[in-house]
């Protein structure tokens, strides 16, 4: 047994939804005790750092209702079955945008809340991106306005906590460690 490991004994779907399935494990802990661990099954998800040729980055705004408010976002969306991340994050790009491109770099990826959800999200970042004439159709349940911020009012944008999310911060904090170096 792997040090910490907790053996699964049962597991009870809960629910299978379109983006997210739910189940709850009973586990054996390391010291021979069992808990229920509740579950949130995600297929992975990306997201892109799109810099314009004037070196604005391209956000999104969405209404998140989890949240009951809009948050600015860098784009990003769900993985399809057997989609390679590259390929999703290229679809989201023009989808959410409007923008295209032919160069993606890996940055990193990241588990989003490991103490109750599986969901890898990759991240990508593309310098060269160009505005698409007929830019592939956003999700119909999909509604986004396009902001493009310098880096400097990106960061105020998080200190002032329009920019508040996990993939978003990140993103900022990684274009800092690029600038310094």
């Amino acid at each position: 047994m792997k040090k910490f490991e907790e053996k699964t004994i049962h597991t009870e779907q809960i629910f299978n939804g379109k983006v997210v399935n739910l189940q709850v494990d009973e586990v054996r802990l390391p010291n021979g005790k069992t808990s229920k661990r509740e579950l949130i099954k995600h297929p992975g998800a990306v997201a892109v750092i799109p810099i314009t040729k004037d070196n604005k980055i391209v956000f999104v705004e969405q209404y998140r209702k989890p949240l009951e408010k809009s948050l600015i976002e860098i784009p990003a969306g769900k993985l399809e079955p057997g989609e390679k991340p590259e390929k999703t994050a290229l679809r989201e790009l023009e989808e959410e945008t409007g923008y295209r491109s032919n160069q993606l770099d890996f940055v990193s990826s990241f588990y989003t809340s490991p103490g109750f959800a599986d969901e890898l999200m990759y991240i990508f970042i593309t310098k060269e991106i160009e505005k698409v004439k007929d830019p592939l159709s956003p999700d119909e349940d999909e509604f986004v306005e396009i902001i493009e911020l310098t880096l400097d009012e990106a960061i105020e944008y998080v200190q002032q906590q329009r920019i508040h999310d996990a993939k978003t911060n990140y993103a900022i904090l990684y274009l800092e460690m690029l600038e310094r170096m």
